[in-house]
């Protein structure tokens, strides 16, 4: 720790604060840091090593460029970790400073109590050194153009992997169950006399062409549709040692990454929930509160077109606490319908501020939105959908109907708004091909992009491999097999294009 004396004793005060208002957290340990540092670290994802790969050191010149004309200043960063480390900006006022550390102790705080943080490792940054050195010792063996190119490509399907996987646990199966057990399932019981007639010939043979049909579907490998590609690929792919290992670090820094994509509205507004409680009611001086409102107001500001979800969360979680105060849940809530009644409800429970400790340990950002976005909410704080003018290009205000408010902002946090794939077969068409399958909700995948993407994979996979989606709800067929591309109409027409 490298803090000043006025820092230090700025940060114990805001830390009593933040434990006095029922915060918990893994000690936080601050750095002041330049701006150079910081943006190196951004590059890095928070951390202040990782494996060396071109793609940080593009991500770095973008930081510094943005920096230097004045487009962009990062604040604040915190690692999600055991101690948590935040860092500060050299050179910032004592106001940004405070502020900052007010907002780290509320991600602190979500950190360790969000259900969906449970399962992240909390010596993450023990971790990524590790992976930086197993990943160099590699490029030393191997050459860094052969280490770097298959990360290419493990990079590119990074965000394959399983959301759900975390919560679950292995099932049995009765496995001294033999084939002979079951021949006479959907026999429907009968007297002797009336078997014929009850259970006729035709229709066990029906029952029996559908359990070996059901028992062909078993043998699929994978059994079921496989959500989590990456770990498919780690055990099944035909894969040197090292390269398995690489795929291994790909994959776990993805699951560790996931619940921050997961909560982004969550996290960011109970941070900013608590920088504005903590500042506003205890710790901001009467010289400091025009500049105070000042920086609070660039971070919730919304830009046109644009969704901020420091914003966002900080508003729900005042409006949660506020309903939960006054009572207005339940189902004699629920079934008011008069508006002046609604507006007037008052029941002074004073549950607010136990609610939001409750909704942030149990929800992700898709639940939080679909339990307690309301149409009061939405019209408050003036909600819409909106989508491009086809005469300027500039975003306008297409709809303000609740239903459609909610199913834009579910859209967009659900998964991350990234697409949903699945592997479905690893043996298609019995040439040891891979199969994947878009779940299509309404939205074309780039593809330029998705063939990019399986060319990546086939050099994991070591053979072809194949992708069904829709393009403008007529279902196709991507391809490739490592040298070019195929688009198949599933209709039986076969377009093969140059890679």
């Amino acid at each position: 720790m490298n803090l000043s004396r006025g820092l230090a004793r700025e940060q114990d005060r805001i830390e009593a604060v933040a434990r006095e208002y029922g915060l918990t957290y893994f000690p936080v340990v601050f750095e002041v840091v330049d701006y150079r540092t910081i943006n190196s670290l951004a590059a890095y994802g928070g951390f202040p090593t990782r494996y060396p790969h071109w793609r940080f050191g593009m991500e770095y010149g973008q930081l510094s460029k943005s920096y230097e004309y004045g487009l962009h200043k990062i604040y604040e960063m915190v690692i999600n970790n055991d101690p948590t480390y935040a860092y500060l900006l050299e050179g910032n006022m004592m106001i940004d400073q405070k502020m900052v550390m007010a907002h780290v102790y509320g991600h602190a705080d979500f950190f360790k109590n969000n259900v969906y943080f449970a399962h992240t490792n909390r010596k993450m940054v023990d971790a990524m050194a590790n992976h930086a050195t197993r990943v160099r010792r590699y490029q030393e063996r191997y050459g860094v153009e052969t280490v770097e190119r298959f990360i290419d490509a493990c990079l590119s399907i990074e965000e394959l992997i399983d959301p759900g996987s975390v919560f679950q646990t292995s099932k049995g199966r009765d496995d001294d169950k033999s084939e002979d057990d079951d021949k006479d399932v959907g026999r429907l019981p009968a007297k002797s006399y009336l078997d014929r007639y009850i259970n006729p010939p035709e229709y066990i043979d029906e029952q029996r062409r559908k359990r070996e049909s059901a028992r062909k579907q078993s043998r699929r490998f994978p059994a079921s549709p496989e959500r989590d590609v990456l770990s498919f690929l780690l055990h099944h792919a035909p894969l040197q040692n090292w390269e398995r290992d690489i795929l291994n670090i790909i994959r776990e820094e993805s699951y560790y990454f996931l619940p921050q994509r997961q909560t982004k509205v969550m996290n960011e507004g109970w941070a900013s929930f608590w920088h504005s409680t903590i500042m506003t009611q205890r710790c901001l001086s009467d010289s400091e509160v025009i500049d105070y409102a000042d920086r609070h107001s660039g971070t919730v500001a919304t830009a046109p077109g644009q969704l901020n979800p420091y914003k966002l969360g900080l508003e729900l979680f005042r409006e949660i606490e506020r309903r939960w105060d006054r009572g207005q849940f339940g189902p004699e809530w629920e079934a008011c319908d008069d508006m002046a009644t609604r507006n007037n409800w008052n029941r002074e429970t004073g549950l607010g501020r136990e609610k939001i400790f409750e909704v942030r340990r149990l929800h992700s950002d898709g639940t939080f939105l679909d339990e307690f976005l309301t149409p009061e909410f939405c019209a408050r704080q003036q909600l819409f959908v909106s989508e491009p003018s086809k005469k300027t290009g500039e975003p306008v205000i297409s709809s303000r109907d609740f239903q459609q408010i909610k199913q834009a902002l579910l859209f967009q946090f659900t998964n991350g708004g990234r697409p949903v794939i699945e592997l479905v077969d690893a043996n298609f068409a019995n040439r040891s091909e891979l199969l994947l399958a878009h779940r299509h909700v309404g939205v074309d995948l780039r593809m330029d992009w998705a063939v990019d993407v399986l060319d990546s994979m086939t050099r994991i996979w070591k053979r072809p491999v194949r992708l069904e989606t829709c393009r403008a709800t007529k279902p196709i067929r991507l391809g490739h097999d490592g040298e070019k591309s195929t688009e198949e109409q599933l209709d039986g027409e076969t377009l093969e294009k140059a890679s």
